[in-house]
């Protein structure tokens, strides 16, 4: 009788019986183990008869196989309703974004992502989807935004130069209006913003490292204003904001970064160079190799990050590693971790490419006690395992997740069983 009645049932209201009759089932299961041995519980199952008992069965695989389909998160800290904040992160999809979402998550406060997916992509917060603490909201801050926060990290740019010089006044749209847009977010809301600036509003600088006090040597009509006159216009805007209407604003400019999640293709210096030596390629580098970069790892940043937010500093501040390298060595020291038979070629520089960019890190240290942690060396390692385990991905469930604080939530778990 119930074979037939199962047979009549459409699909859609079959799986939801199963769903229900497997929850039955298993409450008798679970009450005959109080009582009884398993096999007293197979013999009483029996007695129901043969389709009954086949029925069950095939609840019961059906039930372990949305056990196994269930998403587990990591474990975060619980706060009270007056320490947890509600804070919102544009461009948290990003490659810093989404590690910055990772610690605010774990550290229990409720974070929602605003992204357009412009250079972000949703598998980077994929694995917070569904937490409660958790909202991804597809938006170009190009438009209004109207909710409810108490703070905003405002990190929504292109930020490599193939990618904001591929729609320039998109860039420039992001960095005026859209930050226009969240300003006035946070002057509703009385909440406090931080502006992701970065250090290309130095240009190519005259003063060599960079403080805060330096105005910059920018080209305002070269191929790379877009982005470095945005950022240099947004910080001007958070300030008048922070006059004339008493917002709370922090600017954080941001030197060169690098670690997992970073776009494979964002033609950045040390995505570029590992993915070439990974794949064999010749390695690019562009003029003599003599130009110098800062490199950090995205972790140390992230931490920068919050610190500024809670700080009580308001004037911009360098989160950077002033540890200085040439191009050239670092290519070397890419090539060398790797192996293979990678060749470094010389192609003509690009225009407005800064010959020089370190920071000066002193009110980092003074106002937010902060400064890199993670030595260069250990930041590629784990950079170049990510990258490798990207290119090895064959399908969809071989995720690449990777936490930035890893090593503070050991024995935590934070694995995932995901079908396709």
């Amino acid at each position: 009788m119930l074979t037939r009645v199962r047979g009549m049932l459409p699909i859609k209201k079959m799986r939801n019986a199963l769903v229900t009759v497997a929850a039955v089932a298993a409450l008798i299961i679970i009450g005959f183990g109080k009582f009884s041995s398993s096999n007293e519980v197979t013999r009483s199952i029996k007695e129901l008869g043969a389709d009954t008992y086949q029925i069950i069965e095939e609840l019961k695989q059906r039930v372990a196989a949305l056990e196994k389909e269930k998403k587990t998160f990591p474990e975060v800290k619980f706060l009270t309703y007056k320490d947890r904040k509600r804070i919102l992160i544009t461009g948290g999809a990003g490659f810093v974004g989404s590690h910055l979402v990772d610690k605010l998550m774990l550290e229990g406060h409720e974070v929602t992502v605003v992204d357009n997916f412009f250079t972000g992509r949703k598998r980077n917060v994929e694995h917070w989807i569904g937490h409660e603490n958790f909202e991804l909201i597809n938006h170009d801050i190009v438009n209004p935004l109207f909710i409810e926060v108490d703070q905003i990290y405002h990190l929504a740019s292109p930020a490599s130069p193939p990618n904001y010089m591929y729609n320039p006044v998109k860039t420039i749209k992001t960095n005026t209006i859209g930050t226009i847009h969240m300003l006035g977010l946070a002057k509703r809301v009385r909440g406090r913003l931080l502006l992701a600036s970065t250090s290309e509003v130095y240009g190519d600088p005259e003063v060599h490292p960079q403080p805060e006090e330096y105005w910059g040597h920018v080209n305002p009509i070269g191929p790379r204003a877009c982005y470095d006159e945005g950022k240099r216009v947004a910080e001007t805007m958070c300030y008048a904001y922070a006059k004339q209407d008493h917002v709370q604003v922090r600017v954080a400019r941001i030197f060169n970064t690098f670690g997992p999640r970073m776009h494979m293709n964002d033609g950045r210096v040390v995505s570029n160079f590992i993915l070439q030596a990974l794949q064999g390629e010749p390695m690019t580098v562009y003029g003599d190799g003599n130009q110098t970069r800062s490199f950090q790892y995205v972790s140390d940043l992230v931490n920068g990050l919050v610190k500024l937010m809670n700080a009580n500093y308001s004037l911009p501040v360098n989160l950077g590693n002033p540890d200085e390298h040439t191009i050239l060595d670092f290519a070397n020291i890419i090539k060398n971790l790797i192996g293979g038979e990678s060749k470094i070629v010389h192609k003509p520089i690009m225009q407005d490419d800064p010959k020089k960019r370190k920071p000066d890190i002193t009110k980092a240290r003074d106002y937010l006690n902060w400064k890199p942690q993670v030595p260069m060396m250990t930041g590629i390692k784990k950079t170049i395992e990510y990258f490798r385990n990207e290119l090895q991905r064959s399908r969809h469930s071989e995720r690449n997740f990777h936490f930035p604080t890893e090593d503070k939530i050991k024995g935590r778990k934070r694995e995932m069983d995901i079908n396709d």
